[in-house]
């Protein structure tokens, strides 16, 4: 029974990885394909080769937003997308959906956003319990002035979804920095603590070799 239940787990850790991989590829190629819709029937690749190629969606959606990103990256593009902006804003519910993801968006893909740039420690949702979250940005100035702390904003995540989590704003003093990235933060999250970054491992003994220095 040992051997059998050692061999059943060495399988699942072949198989599951594979599997979640597979199934997450697979629903990014079916949702991309869905673009091909846009292409009159006689152009569309079952059409043109007899039968569907998979994939060909995401080829075109790269396609799409890179020539997008072309006309809209010049002075005549920006005046279309101002034109059009405030064209949304003149729409009550339209204006706020609008307004809000295109915040978001900018602030997750611009050169210059702060999101997700740092993965901290913070103290939640008690004292003396640490948890992972990731710095998101400065906290609006009128709300550092109202409780005359220096705020910073941060998201923690849940586990194993981070795609959920808590938005709140901590005193900066009661955070701690980790020199680690992103990446890495999201695989000790999305492992509920069971895989350490080998990052993680080579910090905590960097550190422990200065303290014995020390």
């Amino acid at each position: 029974m040992g051997k059998l239940r050692t061999w059943l787990v060495a399988g699942l850790l072949v198989w599951v990885p594979l599997g979640v991989t597979f199934l997450v590829v697979k629903l990014l190629v079916d949702l991309t394909d869905q673009v091909l819709l846009l292409l009159p029937t006689q152009y569309r690749p079952e059409h043109v080769l007899g039968f569907n190629l998979p994939g060909v969606g995401i080829a075109l959606t790269l396609l799409i937003v890179i020539i997008t990103g072309m006309i809209f990256a010049n002075l005549f593009g920006r005046r279309l997308v101002r034109l059009w902006e405030d064209i949304l804003a003149r729409i009550p519910l339209v204006r706020s959906i609008y307004s809000s993801v295109k915040q978001i968006t900018e602030t997750l893909f611009s050169a210059q956003g702060k999101s997700f740039r740092k993965v901290v420690l913070v103290e939640y949702p008690r004292r003396e319990l640490w948890t992972l979250a990731f710095l998101t940005g400065d906290t609006a100035q009128g709300l550092i002035d109202i409780t005359e702390r220096d705020l910073a904003s941060i998201y923690v995540p849940t586990t194993p979804n981070p795609t959920s989590g808590f938005f709140i704003m901590v005193p900066r003093e009661d955070i701690v920095e980790l020199d680690i990235s992103v990446e890495v933060g999201l695989k000790l999250i999305l492992s509920t603590g069971v895989v350490v970054p080998d990052e993680l491992i080579q910090q905590a003994l960097q550190q422990r070799e200065m303290a014995r220095e020390a």
